[in-house]
């Protein structure tokens, strides 16, 4: 094997370093436990990377325009209290909205997710016409959804909800989770919008080199905004799903969801310093995560010990996400 033959193996070992670990991780977990890759074990899986997912295909979009959104976290717990006062029972014990009807379930999601698509165009209106860093406006947003989710709901946890909610996550077709098609469903349309679309190519250009795209005629401005609010939007859509999949909602459902979608984000291959990154890169950084989770889990590693795992596997997917950035410099 010539030199050149030999830079491109260790490139790509490198580069592809803790997707290649977490499948001799998996590999090892299969062998180990008989059942890791059972059917009810996979599909268990799925159902928990799908509002996961989601989650991290919104934070995509900002994290490609070299920014991020600490809001993603409690924008989805303010989404599951919403939802669930919409679409409580009208009999339900901890009823928010006494005396009101349930809303059709579509309805609720709707106004569920232009609500947080408001708060997300106010931080990309701070970041895009005010100049603050992403991260001090989504910081900002996080206090303030917070601070109105325990305004809102009194800090009580919501429960009773109508059935046709329930069924979300309860309900088949094709024996898949009714949560594993919307999934799918969002991935579909995502890719659409980040590759058929001019809004797309905005959002890369914006990656790339901001004030070269204003240059070449780019609207910089309005499509921060619109990035921003349509990955709020995107947030309501999964604290929706998590909030029929736990039966109950409260302030705290999605506390510290962010970091685990940025997380995902990079180490999958959505680049930090902007510009590079695809649908399936979330999609990849959302399983390694969670098969690293549930292999952890089935061979009986400490909860706690599997909090320093991830940080590991960020630190070495971040180092190399740089180092890919620099050579490429």
């Amino acid at each position: 094997m010539n030199k050149t033959s030999t830079n491109k193996v260790k490139d790509f070992l490198i580069n592809n370093g803790v997707i290649l670990i977490m499948v001799i991780l998996v590999l090892y977990t299969s062998i180990a436990r008989d059942n890791f890759f059972s059917p009810n074990n996979l599909l268990n899986i799925l159902m928990n990377m799908s509002a996961r997912i989601v989650v991290a295909l919104g934070i995509a979009g900002c994290v490609i325009t070299g920014g991020t959104d600490l809001s993603a976290g409690r924008m989805i717990g303010f989404a599951g209290c919403l939802s669930a006062a919409l679409l409580q029972k009208i009999d339900a014990p901890s009823k928010l909205f006494v005396g009101m009807e349930p809303l059709n379930i579509f309805v609720a999601l709707l106004v569920v997710m232009c609500v947080c698509a408001i708060f997300g165009a106010v931080s990309g209106f701070f970041i895009a016409y005010l100049q603050l860093p992403p991260f001090i406006a989504t910081l900002a947003m996080m206090q303030i959804i917070y601070g109105t989710s325990m305004i809102f709901t009194g800090a009580k946890p919501l429960g009773g909800y109508v059935k046709e909610y329930t069924n979300i996550a309860s309900g088949r077709f094709l024996g898949l989770s009714y949560l594993i098609w919307i999934a799918i469903l969002v991935i579909a349309v995502t890719w659409f919008i980040f590759n058929m679309t001019r809004h797309g190519k905005y959002m890369y250009a914006i990656g790339g080199n901001s004030q070269a795209a204003e240059v070449a005629g780019v609207p910089v401005k309005k499509t921060m905004v619109l990035i921003y609010a349509k990955a709020a939007a995107m947030y309501a859509l999964a604290g929706f799903m998590f909030g029929a999949k736990s039966g109950g909602a409260s302030v705290n459902l999605g506390l510290s969801y962010e970091m685990d979608a940025i997380a995902a984000c990079t180490i999958g291959g959505v680049s930090v310093t902007g510009g590079r990154g695809k649908v399936s890169s979330a999609i990849i950084g959302v399983a390694v995560l969670e098969l690293l989770k549930t292999a952890l889990q089935f061979l009986g590693v400490d909860q706690n010990a599997q909090w320093i795992a991830t940080g590991v596997i960020i630190f070495l997917a971040v180092s190399l996400d740089i180092r890919k950035y620099i050579a490429k410099k």
